[in-house]
């Protein structure tokens, strides 16, 4: 009896915040496309359906080579994934390594924050694919300060082989 009581009770206050608020409370209650309530800000505006008009719409994209599987360009260049760096090596180290398959663009190589220490894989990046292909091919395998280099694209479509 007494979850009846309170049941009325809450009833009896819905509808006199109803009557004070002329209804709006009813009214506030937005339903989305697929029939879900939708609440808080931003729920009663517009805002969807001009999103993504005018220019803010058109996203920045690489042309499709159309080559299917296999190494993919960045927006800058051909980026390659150098691992198996040596934890004392030196940027000027794989620059003096790499640099004889083509012109650098960019190198990077991560530092771990704790030790100072190299993590063990650097970034390089060449202006064409001709040059980052002879750098793997070269590079591969290679030896620097006593370690292995393995050396692949860091960004590729679908797997590099199979």
């Amino acid at each position: 009896a007494m979850a009846d009581t309170d049941d009325v009770v809450q009833e009896a206050y819905e509808e006199e915040e109803m009557e004070e608020d002329g209804g709006a409370a009813a009214r506030a209650k937005k339903t989305d496309a697929a029939g879900r309530r939708v609440k808080g800000r931003g729920a009663g505006t517009k805002m969807d359906e001009d999103r993504y008009a005018g220019k803010s719409g058109q996203f920045e994209s690489l042309a499709d080579t159309g080559a299917g599987l296999g190494a993919q360009k960045s927006v800058e260049g051909w980026i390659l994934l150098v691992m198996g760096v040596h934890e004392e090596a030196q940027e000027e180290d794989l620059y003096d390594k790499f640099s004889e398959y083509g012109e650098i663009k960019n190198l990077q190589l991560p530092l771990d924050r704790r030790t100072g220490f190299v993590k063990g894989y650097a970034l390089i990046e060449y202006e064409t694919k001709e040059e980052a292909q002879s750098a793997i091919e070269g590079g591969n395998g290679a030896q620097l300060l006593e370690a292995t280099l393995t050396v692949d694209w860091a960004f590729s479509k679908g797997p590099l082989r199979k």
